[in-house]
């Protein structure tokens, strides 16, 4: 009996590590303030695009989330890569949207947003962005654009396994065949899916392209690259001369709201096919 209740604690400490927060008190203080003065904006306000912007200068540093030896839920507003953006930004919006000001609520809507049903997990991450889309589809969040057509001609039939065919690429994977065998199962669950897409050759700055994609709405850069779904995402933003992308760019090495046009910067990037557009529900 003594030996279960040993095991039974050693398994709601490790719980508990995995649910407490990792955060330093800067990004706490910061994410209150930014609550609070969110109350007093305007409400035809751009939620998306206010908080996108406040982390403009932040470093784009990659794997911020892979530094601990197990999983944990990871709050880091001083270093972002394309995603963690995307996902601080939507939890900052969704506070906002739902009255809320506290630090522990923004934590429940990142881990919502990050994780599968959010139980925070390596496995139950939401590794590929199509994957996230679908979670966060079914959590009320987000919905794909799938039209009209034009603008949206293509189709990504999706073809994934670069997790599980390079896991000693991903430190929580290597040497964990069990973990490998979840992700190569989600991966089948995603392969085949269908979903419409504008290739980059085709982007313009026409009232076609300003109806179907509106500011602030998250576009997904679908690659070429065998095995994955997409290689970028970032917040869509309309300037007159054209569609801007604002996001944490590994090129710049900080987030910005890109000066170049998408259509440029998309011409400059060999890999990159076309968009995928996913709208944040109001």
């Amino acid at each position: 009996m003594r030996k279960y209740i040993l095991l039974w604690a050693c398994f709601c400490v490790s719980t508990l590590k995995a649910a407490t927060p990792q955060y330093v008190e800067q990004d706490s203080l910061k994410v209150v303030s930014w609550l609070q003065a969110a109350q007093k904006l305007d409400k035809n306000e751009n939620l998306i695009l206010h908080f996108a912007r406040q982390f403009i200068g932040i470093p784009y540093v990659a794997q911020t989330l892979e530094r601990n030896a197990e999983e944990q839920l990871v709050i880091n507003l001083r270093e972002l890569d394309c995603t963690t953006f995307v996902e601080n930004v939507l939890a900052l919006t969704t506070c906002v949207k739902e009255g809320k000001t506290g630090f522990e609520d923004f934590c429940h809507n990142l881990r919502q947003i990050r994780y599968r049903a959010g139980d925070i997990a390596y496995t139950s991450r939401l590794h590929y962005f199509s994957e996230w889309i679908a979670d966060n589809t079914k959590g009320g969040l987000v919905e794909e654009v799938q039209g009209p057509n034009p603008p949206f001609t293509a189709v990504q039939t999706l073809k994934i396994n670069y997790m599980s065919r390079f896991p000693e690429k991903y430190p929580m994977l290597k040497g964990k065949p069990q973990r490998i065998k979840k992700i190569r199962a989600m991966e089948n669950e995603l392969n085949g899916k269908k979903f419409s897409y504008i290739p980059k050759t085709d982007i313009a700055n026409t009232n076609i392209f300003r109806q179907a994609i509106q500011d602030g709405d998250i576009v997904a850069i679908i690659t070429k690259r065998e095995g994955l779904d997409t290689s970028h995402i970032g917040f869509a933003v309309w300037h007159k001369n054209g569609l801007h992308l604002l996001h944490a760019s590994s090129l710049s090495k900080k987030v910005v709201e890109d000066k170049k046009t998408l259509w440029a910067y998309m011409k400059e990037q060999r890999m990159q096919q076309g968009i995928r557009i996913i709208r944040v529900k109001k």
